[in-house]
C-alpha cells in the first residue's frame, strides 16, 4: 500500500508533468498553425551562467501608419505579420508590447522593448558575432498576444538571408 505522502508527491508530480506537456503542446501548436515571419535583430547579451548559454535579440518590426512616434518614446504594439514582414500597429495599453520607433538605414523600424533568449548549445560558435556587410535575423511565431517565439536564427548579407545551423 502506498503512504498518503507517496500518494501526494506522486499527484503533485503528475500535475507537474501536466503543466509543463500543456504549455509544449500549446507552443507547438502556436508554431504550426500561426504566423512565421522573419526579423533583423540586434544582439544584446550572449551569456549568463544562471540560465545557460543564449543569444539575446532586440527583434525589430516594420511600424505601420498611423505609429508615429519619436526616438525617445515607448508606445504600445500589437504585432501581426503581413507579406512575410513582422509589422507593429498602434495599440492600446493592456495586450500591448512596447516599441521605440527608430530610423535605421533611412528606414523607420520599431525597436521591441523586451528581448528575446534564443539559447545555443555549449559549444557552437556564437552567430551574433558577424563579419562586416552581416545581419543577424531571427525568425518568430507570431502569437495572438505577447511577444514573438524565436524558431531559428539567420544572417542576411547582400540581401540573401541564409538560415544558421546551429549545433
Amino acid at each position: 500500500m502506498i503512504s498518503n505522502g507517496l500518494r501526494n508527491g506522486l499527484i503533485v508530480a503528475a500535475c507537474h508533468v501536466a503543466i509543463v506537456a500543456s504549455l509544449g503542446a500549446k507552443l507547438q501548436v502556436d508554431r504550426a498553425t500561426r504566423p512565421r515571419v522573419w526579423a533583423r535583430t540586434a544582439p544584446v547579451d550572449p551569456n549568463l551562467p544562471i540560465r545557460g548559454r543564449y543569444v539575446r535579440l532586440l527583434v525589430e518590426a516594420e511600424p505601420a501608419p498611423p505609429l508615429n512616434a519619436t526616438d525617445a518614446a515607448w508606445v504600445p504594439v500589437v504585432l501581426s505579420a503581413a507579406d512575410g514582414r513582422l509589422v507593429a500597429t498602434s495599440a492600446t495599453e493592456g495586450n500591448a508590447q512596447y516599441a521605440r520607433v527608430t530610423t535605421r538605414n533611412g528606414q523607420r523600424v520599431a525597436v521591441l522593448q523586451t528581448p528575446v533568449a534564443y539559447f545555443i548549445p555549449e559549444h557552437a560558435q556564437d552567430p551574433s558575432i558577424l563579419r562586416s556587410g552581416e545581419e543577424l535575423w531571427v525568425e518568430v511565431t507570431v502569437p495572438r498576444a505577447g511577444g514573438p517565439r524565436p524558431i531559428r536564427l539567420g544572417v542576411k548579407k547582400d540581401g540573401v538571408l541564409t538560415p544558421i545551423d546551429i549545433r
